[in-house]
């Protein structure tokens, strides 16, 4: 059913759903629009609605071609509202859910285009602050590009800036979706630009892939292991594309490149990756703690897993309905030393197809499986042992069988 936004425009028809609110389409003075309308309770909330007004002008003032651009934002009665340029296509979350990882000429087009809208915001002085794939659109009108790509467009920009008003989150609470937030915001310090390259530089690592590097399980968990622990390679992905990766994901913020030179960077590399497949990894799951204890079972359905679905909407109010990432968590900043806690080193690393990962209940039943056989071998061993000696010594002693044996060793007929 059609409603009013604001006195320039009609909503007509619901887009998607997310934690900040639903996006419809709808019509304008100009023609076809999206219009993101914000949550009654943020729209209900005097000082977002006043720093809403304050951002209109760094909103409106983003005009790039890998960036959805803001042409309007509507204060109403209790209606709260983005108006941006349709894009006709899709989300990366959607793509990434159809094929699971790309061929990565491909993916890197894809990153580079977005590191080339996050350049122009960044000189802007717009930090996006939630850069993952439900917030990178592909527009499936214009022409492919490197891989077959389609071009990629950033959107929800100031989103995450607008819902994070002190009053709401303080300094004890962050704002993001786990699995692509950086370690500094971890640990509660201010984002800036960097944060936007190291939450790219996840996207890029999901595409090629399949999951992001520290997620799965508890968002506290994801939460510490990007302070704690380090990326392990991917196999078979290309050093120069690997190296850059590892930069961009540096846990200090200033060894990460700037956003227009990871755009050119990547662009550098497309060449090199012209015709490549996609990788053969496999995920490695996150267990349940009831799987983790349990053994084996001959027969019947196999344990369930828990997939690598960082983000858990913990946010009051908010119901995302089309994907349980599109959310904007709020949730305590860890103490020190809960960040200090656990394991230390590497995170846990992409297996070649097939390979079982070490520590999971199928790693172990081969373990169990290989010690159980060279048991048997040794045994065998042992038997076949004690059987020579026995033939020889009763060779030697005239078929009278050896009273201890226990030190005796084969003799050579």
């Amino acid at each position: 059913m059609a409603r009013k936004i604001g006195s320039r425009y009609t909503a007509h028809q619901i887009l998607g759903r997310g934690s900040a609110g639903t996006v419809w389409l709808g019509e304008g003075p100009e023609g076809p629009v999206a219009i993101k309308l914000l949550r009654e309770d943020l729209a209900s909330d005097q000082e977002l609605v006043g720093r809403f007004v304050q951002e209109r002008t760094a909103l409106l003032g983003l005009e790039h071609p890998h960036v959805v651009s803001v042409r309007d934002l509507v204060v109403d009665g209790n209606d709260l509202a983005l108006v941006m340029d349709l894009v006709r296509g899709t989300d990366l979350r959607t793509r990434l859910d159809r094929d699971r990882r790309l061929a990565p000429e491909a993916a890197v087009a894809i990153a580079a285009d977005v590191a080339d809208g996050l350049a122009a915001a960044h000189a802007a002085g717009v930090v996006h602050r939630d850069v993952k794939p439900e917030n990178v659109l592909l527009d499936m009108q214009g022409p492919l590009g490197p891989g077959g790509s389609h071009r990629a467009l950033l959107t929800d920009f100031g989103v995450a800036k607008l819902i994070d008003t002190p009053r709401r989150t303080k300094a004890t609470k962050i704002i993001g979706t786990p699995d692509y937030l950086a370690p500094e915001i971890v640990e509660g310090l201010p984002p800036r630009a960097s944060v936007d390259i190291y939450a790219l530089a996840t996207v890029l690592y999901e595409l090629l892939a399949g999951f992001t590097p520290f997620g799965g399980g508890h968002p506290g968990a994801v939460l510490r292991r990007h302070v704690t622990e380090t990326v392990v390679p991917l196999p078979g992905i290309p050093d120069e594309l690997w190296q850059l990766l590892v930069q961009c994901l540096a846990k200090a913020p200033a060894s990460r490149l700037r956003a227009s030179e990871l755009g050119a960077r990547l662009r550098e590399l497309l060449p090199l990756l012209a015709g490549m497949p996609p990788l053969e990894v496999d995920e490695p799951d996150t267990e349940s703690a009831e799987d983790s204890d349990r053994e084996e079972q001959p027969a019947g359905p196999a344990p369930e897993r828990i997939r690598r679905r960082g983000a858990v909407p913990l946010v009051p109010g908010a119901k995302p309905a089309d994907s349980n990432r599109d959310t904007h968590t709020s949730m305590r900043v860890p103490a020190p030393d809960e960040l200090a806690g656990g394991a230390h080193g590497t995170a846990r690393a992409p297996r070649t197809a097939g390979t079982p990962r070490p520590g999971s209940a199928r790693n172990r039943a081969a373990a169990r499986r290989r010690r159980v056989a060279l048991g048997a071998g040794a045994v065998a061993l042992a038997a076949a042992i004690g059987v020579g000696a026995w033939l020889t010594t009763s060779d030697d002693d005239g078929g009278a069988p050896p009273q201890d044996t226990k030190n005796s060793a084969p003799q050579t007929p």
